[in-house]
Order: structure tokens, then C-alpha cells, then sequence
């Protein structure tokens, strides 16, 4: 079944759905051409897998599929941005 305008996700709607995101990725999550339903549900995944594979859910395929690695690559480089520098040896020594 095709989505109408009002199924489409906006850059609000991602935002909303899961917190901040720069705008590469609210752009390319809306490039999905995913429905909010979709995206709620990668989102579910992205930051509760382990309780959903425990209730025998399958794993997200299609559009879902994508969201989920977005969203994955996404939150890997904020963690990469706020990760504190790594010591060297013989730093503050």
C-alpha cells in the first residue's frame, strides 16, 4: 500500500521520535521513505534488541533494516565524539 503525504516522515517527526540527530542523519532516515511506525519500531531495536529477541521477535528487515543501521551508525559516532582521548604512555607523568 503506497504511503500518503501524512505517513511521510519530516525531519520533526525523526527528531521527535528518537531525540537529536543532525541533520544527515534526519535526512537520511527520511530518504528511507519509512512511516513513523517504522521508525519507532528500529528505534525500539537500536535501543533494546536483547528483550525483544527474548520475546521471539524477528529481526527487522526491509526499511526497518536500515533505519536500525542508521541509527547504529549514528549513535557509534556520538559515542566516538564524546569518548574521552585515549592516554599515552607517559602523558601527565
Amino acid at each position: 500500500m503506497p504511503q500518503t503525504t501524512s505517513e511521510t516522515l519530516t525531519r520533526d517527526d525523526v527528531r521527535a521520535l528518537v531525540g537529536p540527530v543532525d541533520d544527515i542523519v534526519a535526512a537520511e532516515i527520511v530518504g528511507t521513505g519509512a512511516t513513523r511506525e517504522e521508525l519507532a519500531r528500529a528505534y525500539a531495536w537500536v535501543e533494546n534488541n536483547e528483550p525483544m529477541l527474548n520475546e521471539g521477535r524477528r529481526l527487522p528487515t526491509g526499511r526497518e533494516a536500515r533505519l536500525v543501521e542508521i541509527l547504529e551508525e549514528a549513535a557509534a559516532e556520538d559515542d566516538e565524539a564524546v569518548a574521552p582521548p585515549a592516554a599515552t604512555p607517559g602523558d601527565g607523568e
